[in-house]
């Protein structure tokens, strides 16, 4: 199939969740792929299932937790591609822990890869996008950052950081350019709930599902140039779980 300006997106944590179904999503709109985790075989999985929409799909093993080469990685990889019209923020943990009881490192871990790896991230496409005057650029962050869940506090203040951090960058790149949107889904039946770092008992079955918000964030990217959704809250019809 020949998609006509064609377009490539950057997606971290590729290989699950609604990082998968944002890649799928993506690649059945023509959008080209460079996908970023820590599984290459799980992301080359992927990447075959969205060839086979047409697209190409490149593969990009990079684990965000080492925070010191994320910023030269994405750089990389866009160097690589020759551009990226969209990143799609979507990698990061999830955590379960009251205030009192979450150790300094727990809390480190958290604020690095749902924070501090988004920043990285940001840092290494910005450079390319202010080149072109173009581009878009999609946190997902979580209904956490406003519904403040008791058990739950690293993750509640490193999903409003990141809120923050979108909202600032939106304002600073805005001239350039460069659109930015924050995804807040409440609770997506993904992975994440199987976890070690995840101790909660959420019936699975009245979550989003991760097609769902996969499909928000293409509707954010597929917008034409002159509009943005600067922040999208997406919610299961039976409220916040």
């Amino acid at each position: 199939m020949n998609f006509p300006n064609q377009r490539r997106a950057l997606i971290t944590g590729a290989s699950s969740g609604i990082g998968q179904a944002t890649a799928l999503a993506f690649a059945k709109a023509g959008i080209n792929l460079a996908l970023v985790s820590r599984s290459p075989e799980k992301l080359e999985q992927v990447a075959q299932a969205a060839q086979q929409a047409g697209v190409k799909a490149a593969v990009y093993p990079l684990d965000l937790a080492k925070l010191e080469s994320v910023r030269d990685g994405i750089s990389a990889i866009v160097a690589q591609e020759g551009f990226i019209d969209i990143l799609v923020n979507n990698a990061g943990i999830g955590y379960t822990g009251t205030t009192l009881e979450t150790p300094l490192s727990d809390w480190q871990q958290v604020m690095d890869l749902n924070l501090t790896s988004v920043f990285q991230c940001i840092q290494g496409v910005l450079p390319a996008m202010r080149q072109m005057q173009s581009g878009t650029i999609i946190n997902i962050a979580s209904i956490a950052a406003y519904q403040h869940f008791p058990g739950w506090c690293a993750y509640n203040v490193s999903k409003a950081a990141l809120v923050a951090l979108s909202k600032t960058l939106a304002s600073e790149e805005r001239g350039n350019g460069i659109r930015v949107t924050v995804v807040s889904p409440g609770a997506v039946n993904t992975p994440i709930w199987d976890t070690p770092t995840m101790q909660a008992d959420f019936d699975r079955s009245k979550m989003l599902t991760p097609d769902m918000v996969a499909q928000s964030i293409l509707y954010t990217a597929m917008l034409p140039q002159a509009a943005t959704v600067e922040e999208l809250t997406l919610m299961p019809s039976g409220g916040a779980l």
